[in-house]
């Protein structure tokens, strides 16, 4: 199992920030501190490589020659070695096509990590343990906050009555949500084949879809999809989607704790 960090939008809602740099390298340490330019792509790297892994796939476009002028140094701070993705139709088309694009590294096994949510340690921990090899139906896992209150934005999931993914969209009553999709996904290599081939079917529907939507393609074609808490029940973990200024502003307040 490799890694895999979807490093290519323009974050256009997070500009001055990202005239230059795509989100996955804005910085999220605190002003002033040593660690202070560690970007959001570095914590998940430094992730990466605590949980053992030894290899990492970044899909890159918007800026992305600013991600492989760090490639050599990344490589050796974090010791994972890094294979970089190009997304020919980053600034056009939206992040169903973004996974797509590393469909070859999804043989392998990856832990998905979205380029712009900060998450401590412990989740990459979590999906791991989640793996079963006993269970061989048990092959793509999403990380789901049960504990953080709900609102039109963030990406709801609801569950079916054996507690796998039934819908997963932003476009639900939050009441009706077993929780919000946090941006990882665990993916074994032997569930690569049906994914790839509903992100195709999902890009190629609209241009303009997530990755979630090839998922739920994915579930409405009689495929499964699991998901794992994150946390304990009412137990909250300190993460963040990183959209906007004030989003980073958050980002920086709990990036200081892991």
């Amino acid at each position: 199992m490799i890694g895999l960090v979807l490093a290519a939008g323009a974050g256009r809602r997070l500009r001055p920030h990202t005239d230059t740099l795509p989100k996955a390298l804005v910085p999220v340490g605190a002003p002033g501190e040593p660690d202070s330019q560690r970007s959001i792509l570095e914590v998940t790297l430094s992730h990466f490589a605590a949980v053992g892994l030894t290899e990492a796939a970044i899909v890159v476009g918007y800026c992305g020659d600013a991600i492989r002028e760090r490639q050599d140094a990344l490589q050796s701070r974090y010791g994972l070695k890094l294979h970089m993705v190009d997304n020919d139709k980053a600034e056009e088309w939206n992040n169903a096509y973004s996974l797509w694009c590393a469909r070859d590294h999804l043989a392998n096994g990856v832990l998905l990590c979205n380029g712009d949510t900060l998450h401590p340690l412990s989740v990459q921990r979590t999906m791991l343990d989640a793996r079963d090899a006993a269970d061989p139906g048990k092959g793509i896992i999403l990380a789901l906050d049960t504990a953080k209150p709900l609102a039109d934005e963030e990406m709801k999931v609801t569950l079916d009555a054996v507690g796998r993914m039934r819908r997963i969209t932003k476009l639900m009553d939050p009441a009706e949500a077993a929780g919000e999709y946090i941006g990882v996904t665990l993916i074994e290599g032997h569930a690569a084949p049906a994914l790839v081939e509903s992100l195709k079917a999902t890009f190629e529907a609209d241009p303009q879809l997530y990755y979630e939507d090839g998922y739920q393609e994915l579930v409405n074609r009689g495929g499964r999809v699991d998901v794992q808490p994150i946390s304990a029940p009412d137990t909250r973990v300190d993460w963040t989607e990183i959209d906007t200024t004030e989003d980073l502003m958050v980002a920086r307040e709990i990036a200081c704790r892991y």
